[in-house]
C-alpha cells in the first residue's frame, strides 16, 4: 500500500497554503531584560530589534522559510493587544521579500480582542491567520465555539483561517475531527488545522475527513511528526524548528523519498533530545533559554508568572546538544 506523502520531495516544499516549506517556526517572543523581585528577571517589554537576525537565522540556518506568530512559544496570551499587534507588524515588516509565509494568532478570550486582532492582521498584510480556542469557560459547545471563530475570520476575509487545536492547554475538548464538519460551510476562508495534540486516533479521522486534499494538517507535536507524516499530515508547525530545524528537514527529506530508516534515525533523534529536556523539565522558559544557547540571538526570561530556566538546566542541554551533533548530521 503507498503511503499518505510518498513521492516527489516537492510533497513537503509546496504544501497548500504555504508556498515553500512543510515547516513552519513556532517563534518566540524576544525580551528586553531587566531587574526583577526575590531574585527573579522578568520582562519589560518585547525586544523588537532582534527580529530582523532571527528571520536571517531561521532561513539560512534552519531552512524554515515560514513563521506562526504569538502563538504559545511565543507567549502570545501573555501579551497586550499592542504588544501583539507590534510583533506582528515586525515579523512582516523584516520578513518581506525573505519569508514565504507569516500566520499570526490571534486567538484571545475576549471576542472584540480576537476580531480586532484578526482584521489588524490581515491589514498589515499577514499570510493567514490562526485562533485558539478560549478556553476560561470549559463548557464549551461545538455550535458556540464555530460561531466564535466564524465571528473572527470575518474580519480577515481574504486570507487564510487555521483552527489551532491544543487541548492539553486549553482544557476544550471537542475532537478536532468533530469540528471539521460544517467548518468550511461556515468559515469560506477556512485552511486547515494547526493540530497540537497527541491524540492520533483524531488525528486519523481528521486526515479520513481530507480524502480529497482540501484542507491543510499541520502537525504539532514535534516528538511525534514521523507518526504523523505516516498517517497523512501534510505539514508541520513547531518550536524546535527554531533550532532543529535542519534536523526536521533532513527527517522530511527522507520520508519523502521512502528512506525509513534514514527517517527514523533523525526522528529518533529529535526525541532523544527532547526526552532528556523534559526530564529536565521542559517548557516556554527552557524553550527560550534552548534557542537563546543555539542561535545566540539574546530571548530573554519569559514573562511572569513563568520562571527563567536555571543555569543547570543552560549546562546540561549545552552539553546535550554538543553529543548529539555528530549523530544529527552524520
Amino acid at each position: 500500500m503507498k503511503r499518505p506523502g510518498c513521492g516527489a520531495p516537492a510533497h513537503w516544499t509546496r504544501v497548500p497554503g504555504q508556498a515553500s516549506g512543510a515547516r513552519t517556526g513556532h517563534l518566540e517572543a524576544p525580551w528586553k531584560q531587566c531587574g526583577g523581585k526575590r531574585g527573579l528577571i522578568f520582562p519589560r517589554e518585547i525586544n523588537l530589534s532582534v527580529i530582523s537576525q532571527y528571520v536571517d537565522y531561521l532561513i539560512n540556518e534552519q531552512g524554515v522559510r515560514n513563521v506562526f506568530v504569538n502563538g504559545t512559544t511565543g507567549e502570545g496570551m501573555s501579551l497586550s493587544v499592542q504588544e501583539r499587534k507590534q510583533l506582528a507588524e515586525e515579523w512582516i515588516s523584516k520578513g518581506k521579500d525573505k519569508l514565504d509565509h507569516v500566520i499570526v494568532h490571534v486567538g484571545a478570550l475576549s471576542l472584540p480582542e480576537s476580531k480586532g486582532l484578526a482584521k489588524h492582521a490581515a491589514d498589515i498584510g499577514a499570510d493567514g491567520i490562526a485562533v485558539i480556542a478560549p478556553s476560561f469557560f470549559k463548557q464549551v459547545t461545538k455550535d458556540a465555539l464555530l460561531a466564535f471563530l466564524q465571528d473572527v475570520a470575518s474580519e480577515a476575509p481574504g486570507i487564510p483561517f487555521y483552527y489551532y487545536h491544543i487541548p492539553p492547554l486549553t482544557g476544550i475538548k471537542i475532537r478536532a475531527e468533530e469540528l471539521l464538519d460544517g467548518m468550511k460551510e461556515q468559515i469560506p476562508t477556512f485552511q486547515g488545522v494547526k493540530f497540537s495534540d497527541t491524540d492520533l486516533l483524531d488525528f486519523g479521522r481528521c486526515v479520513r475527513k481530507n480524502d480529497k486534499g482540501q484542507f491543510v494538517l499541520l502537525y504539532g507535536v514535534d516528538e511525534q511528526l514521523l507518526s504523523a507524516l505516516i498517517m497523512g499530515a501534510t505539514g508541520a508547525i513547531g518550536s524546535t524548528y527554531n533550532y532543529l530545524g535542519k534536523v526536521n528537514n533532513l527527517m522530511l527529506e527522507a520520508f519523502a523519498s521512502r528512506d525509513d530508516f534514514t527517517a527514523q534515525k533523525y526522528q529518533f533523534c529529535i526525541q532523544e533530545f527532547l526526552g532528556f529536556v523534559i526530564a529536565q523539565g521542559f517548557g516556554v522558559p527552557q524553550i527560550k533559554a534552548v534557542m537563546t544557547l543555539a542561535s545566540g540571538i539574546p530571548m530573554g526570561p519569559p514573562r511572569l508568572p513563568l520562571s527563567s530556566a536555571s543555569e543547570d538546566f543552560v549546562a546540561k542541554v549545552k552539553a546535550k546538544l554538543e553529543s548529539l551533533k555528530n549523530i544529527l548530521y552524520s
